[in-house]
């Protein structure tokens, strides 16, 4: 397994259990490789391969996100523990920056990046569900945000400057939605006013596939744990403050653990 000096490595914890802990957990996707070229960043890489910034530049902490350099060689994550929680509908891990659907037609779930609220604007946690679609959504700013800004509109509609995108799903949390956007560099950060963006492609993939009434449960687990064919696999990833760090400088600063932590 590639292994790189970072939280968001894959570690293999080999053990000998005659029973897996998590017997259940399961994985999707597989860790890739990739040479960039002299023209590349890791926003551009990151969409190409339907991941976000953050964790992008966590797997590569020691390369220039704006100019990685022809002939550099990065590591892609998009191999990824499904996250502890229902495996029923839409299940989205905040500090991991990334949706998980579970369709009963599908052996395994599909997964996109997305960008969650930033400082002071979180994203709730706990479960709701799709109470309304709207394809060519129309943008209404809240009343904070226009007294923040006094230039913006009453309201936007279909087209390149709306900020929703092409396709919304609307939550059962009032003011909040999944939805497409026109700023895509945004996707795998804290870049929102609460809501779940996506890349619009992506928003479109789940517009078409998730009906009116599917579950959607938000959790917050930076560290992930499951049992693959004996072996413990951890995934970790930066929490939901230290993401803001590592889209910043490449790297987190961490508080001593406490003896609570590191019982487990």
């Amino acid at each position: 397994m590639h292994k790189k000096p970072f939280l968001a490595a894959l570690i293999a914890l080999w053990a000998f259990a005659p029973t897996p802990l998590w017997a259940e957990s399961k994985a999707v996707g597989e860790i890739k490789e990739y040479t960039a070229t002299q023209d590349d960043t890791l926003v551009k890489i990151a969409r190409d391969f339907n991941v976000g910034f953050v964790e992008l530049r966590a797997a590569n902490p020691h390369v220039d996100p704006w100019l990685p350099g022809g002939g550099t060689e990065l590591t892609i994550p998009t191999w990824d523990l499904i996250p502890d929680g229902p495996r029923d509908g839409v299940l989205i891990n905040l500090p991991e920056m990334r949706v998980y659907v579970f369709l009963k037609d599908k052996n395994k779930p599909q997964t996109f990046p997305i960008a969650i609220g930033r400082e002071g604007l979180e994203t709730p946690y706990g479960t709701t569900s799709i109470v309304r679609k709207a394809a060519d959504p129309i943008w209404r700013p809240t009343p904070r945000m226009r007294s923040e800004d006094p230039n913006l509109p009453a309201q936007v509609g279909p087209g390149p400057e709306n900020p929703m995108g092409t396709h919304a799903l609307y939550l059962g949390w009032a003011g909040y939605a999944m939805h497409g956007t026109n700023k895509p560099y945004a996707i795998g950060r804290r870049a929102s006013s609460g809501c779940i963006r996506m890349y619009p492609e992506d928003i479109v993939t789940m517009f078409d596939m998730l009906p009116v009434g599917t579950k959607v449960t938000t959790v917050n687990q930076p560290i992930k744990l499951a049992w693959i064919d004996n072996v413990l696999y951890l995934q970790a990833h930066p929490d939901i403050d230290q993401a803001i760090q590592m889209e910043e400088t490449g790297q987190v600063y961490l508080s001593k653990l406490d003896e609570k932590e590191l019982q487990w």
